[in-house]
């Protein structure tokens, strides 16, 4: 039992008046230096506590916490500890993720696999498992389907296809999200917003259409915030991206985060292989023989020429 979880339990079980104005909780979002923390009893808009800033210390969404209720006129409580963090994003700033969910679409607009190939790569390198969806599935073309299969199925990621239009793999989706926090990234325009209103069956969040001239969608997602779901499910919807920065690493680390790649790292002739150029590369063996995608290596040769590059300046 982790210290937050038992924590969550002590004051839970804990029948004194002095500690009724303590709970446990978990903070939504941050706006204007309001803290909204969700707790069995409620969700409380808190101010942080001048500790935070003396310890270079700032909450984030998906923190865990314990509060202390002051119901003054503009504030209802106080965040006054935070638990240590198991993991924790710079974009977007959350804590505490059990795992990504990165929603692509099938089309309208069309995907760009360098950019999911990225965000991948980030979460790889965070320790955090990643599930793709593929949404607007209803409008995949003959082999579509089979072709993201062959890519991402293969590198050992899993998949889930769906339609929030018609409805399709919402239950596959609700199974995937039970009893976790998830992170859900995507590009603006490929219906993160419609699937989760999908998954809840109400409205929880603005959806936005894709724009028929420039063929990306219209960001509704302004600020990150975690959203509850239902019993210890929660989930992040974050503002949409249509670019995505590598975070600082050397190039040699980059087929680590490759996962059909790290299995044959080591195994090339040469000990310092970039396992591009060199003879008796293990990875382009794999390549030439299709145990290793084309599409995902030839994506892994452009980042390890952008980070290489980068390294120079």
């Amino acid at each position: 039992m982790t210290k937050a979880n038992k924590e969550r339990k002590d004051l839970s079980a804990n029948k004194e008046a002095s500690d009724r104005d303590r709970l446990y909780g978990r903070i939504l979002k941050g706006v204007g230096g309001f803290y909204y923390v969700y707790t069995d009893e409620g969700t409380y808009q808190c101010r942080a506590k001048g500790l935070f800033r003396k310890k270079s210390l700032k909450p984030l969404a998906g923190d865990e916490c314990i509060i202390e209720l002051t119901h003054t006129d503009d504030v209802e409580g106080n965040v006054t500890e935070i638990f240590p963090r198991k993991n924790a994003l710079v974009r977007p700033p959350v804590a505490n993720i059990d795992q990504a969910l990165v929603i692509f679409a099938m089309h309208s607009p069309d995907p760009v696999w360098g950019l999911l190939d990225r965000f991948l790569i980030m979460m790889e390198r965070e320790g955090i498992p990643s599930v793709i969806c593929i949404n607007k599935d209803d409008l995949a073309y003959s082999g579509d389907i089979n072709d993201v299969l062959n890519i991402y199925g293969r590198s050992g990621y899993r998949i889930i296809f769906t339609s929030a239009k018609e409805l399709t793999g919402m239950d596959e989706l609700r199974e995937t999200l039970d009893g976790k926090v998830t992170s859900v990234a995507g590009p603006s325009g490929a219906g993160k917003s419609s699937i989760i209103n999908a998954i809840t069956g109400k409205p929880l969040m603005e959806t936005g259409e894709v724009s028929l001239r420039l063929g990306r969608g219209r960001q509704t997602t302004r600020h990150t915030e975690l959203i509850y779901l239902w019993d210890d499910t929660f989930i992040f919807d974050s503002p949409g991206f249509s670019a995505m920065e590598l975070p600082d690493m050397e190039e040699n680390e980059l087929a680590g985060f490759f996962p059909e790649m790290s299995g044959y790292i080591g195994k090339c002739y040469y000990s310092d292989c970039t396992h591009i150029h060199e003879p008796d590369c293990k990875i382009r063996e794999a390549v030439s023989s299709g145990a290793i995608p084309e599409q995902r290596y030839d994506s892994y040769v452009d980042i390890y020429n952008e980070l290489h590059e980068r390294r120079k300046y």
